[in-house]
């Protein structure tokens, strides 16, 4: 249920409490609408954002297949939406103590409540392999797909990197190409190589094991704990064990970076270290949500939660009375296939409720999205860029 603000009790405040967002992803819009649900005219919301436009890119994996195109849509319309103020600009530095966000511009805003959803940077993990960019999916992959049409593409390698990113587009390829391939009656190998114990086991056990049917039955070859190098064109180094898998065409995912700014801690991978609540550890007046926190599993459902979990806690920092939340996740994805869509689901045991572990089909006619969202999904519609056709 959608709680109304209007019913929501308050602490007066003199005036509203400054928030600024940095970052106009799935995270950082999420967070606006739902400080425009759940706080109202206690907060005063600047949305930071380099783009003038926010790109669905779930579904760009299918455009090599001609299966699927990201969607666009026009942030200043959503900042409006969500009551919020625009400004074109990037993150660059934080003084915490100060209460103050530069710019990569120069320029100084001064907040009461940060959120950082900058998201984090893919980097390019092998030099020998086609590396999954999806800015650029049709161009990197269009080729592929026309070698795998003419029975040019015997054996395909995808291989998923360790720390792992979001896996799903690997698995994506790897059936999509698979359908194709059988569509043009050409013989082609698939194996795929993941640092996972099981094919998608973030989606519970039960899930992974239907998902590893799928994939047996389509016969694409899954090697599990895989640590790969790739030394040269056309050859795949599996640890341990050192595993030769020879393939004509490599694709890779990239691994993610975290921002690393200066002013916030970070990890190791320059990944911001949050509490259940979305609070930056050691620093005061901060939240972050989305790629760019330390937590493990990268996805934009995940980066919507926690940014709800975080605008919940600065909505009680406004003085609205709201219950706390900790950040408890559940994992929804939608799989194409090159065929079917199946929708995959988890939920982690609790104290109140056993564990759910979903892989399902999607009924036809029904279209869930790539990325569930509580508050932005409803806004998008309005605020959608046409496609430009030739």
């Amino acid at each position: 249920m959608t709680e109304n603000p209007t019913q929501l009790q308050t602490t007066p405040r003199h005036k509203p409490l400054n928030v600024l967002i940095a970052g106009g992803g799935v995270a950082g819009l999420e967070a606006a609408f739902a400080l425009r649900e759940l706080a109202a005219d206690s907060v005063h919301v600047t949305l930071l954002a380099a783009n003038d436009h926010y790109v669905y890119r779930p579904w760009s994996v299918g455009e090599p297949f001609t299966s699927s195109h990201a969607d666009a849509y026009s942030l200043a319309k959503l900042a409006t939406q969500a009551g919020a103020d625009l400004v074109s600009d990037t993150l660059a530095e934080v003084d915490p103590d100060a209460r103050r966000a530069r710019t990569a511009a120069g320029a100084e805003i001064s907040y009461d409540a940060l959120l950082v959803g900058v998201g984090a940077q893919p980097h390019a993990v092998f030099e020998h392999a086609t590396n999954v960019d999806d800015d650029r999916m049709e161009e990197l992959l269009h080729g592929l797909v026309q070698d795998v049409e003419g029975g040019f593409v015997p054996r395909l390698a995808i291989v998923i990197p360790a720390p792992m990113p979001w896996p799903l587009p690997a698995y994506e390829l790897a059936l999509m190409a698979s359908e194709r391939a059988w569509d043009m009656q050409t013989d082609m190998t698939i194996t795929l190589l993941t640092p996972e114990r099981s094919p998608l086991e973030i989606f519970g056990a039960a899930a992974s094991r239907q998902f590893s049917a799928m994939l047996a039955d389509r016969r694409i070859e899954v090697i599990t704990s895989a640590y790969c190098e790739i030394p040269r064109t056309q050859l795949v180094i599996v640890h341990p064990g050192g595993r030769s898998v020879p393939a004509e065409r490599i694709i890779a995912l990239p691994q993610l970076r975290g921002p690393e700014l200066p002013g916030l801690p970070s990890d190791g991978g320059g990944f911001i270290p949050v509490d259940e609540h979305g609070r930056v550890r050691r620093v005061e007046h901060v939240w972050a949500a989305g790629d760019a926190t330390d937590f493990p599993v990268k996805q934009g459902g995940v980066a919507a939660q926690l940014a709800v979990t975080a605008a919940r806690s600065i909505a009680a920092e406004a003085g609205v009375q709201l219950e706390a939340r900790p950040f408890s996740p559940v994992l929804e994805g939608v799989l194409m296939t090159g065929g079917t869509e199946r929708y995959l689901r988890h939920q982690p045991a609790s104290a109140t409720a056993a564990e759910e572990s979903v892989f399902s089909e999607v009924p036809r006619g029904s279209h869930p999205p790539k990325i569930a969202t509580r508050y932005l999904e409803p806004q998008l519609s309005e605020a959608r860029i046409p496609a430009v056709t030739s």
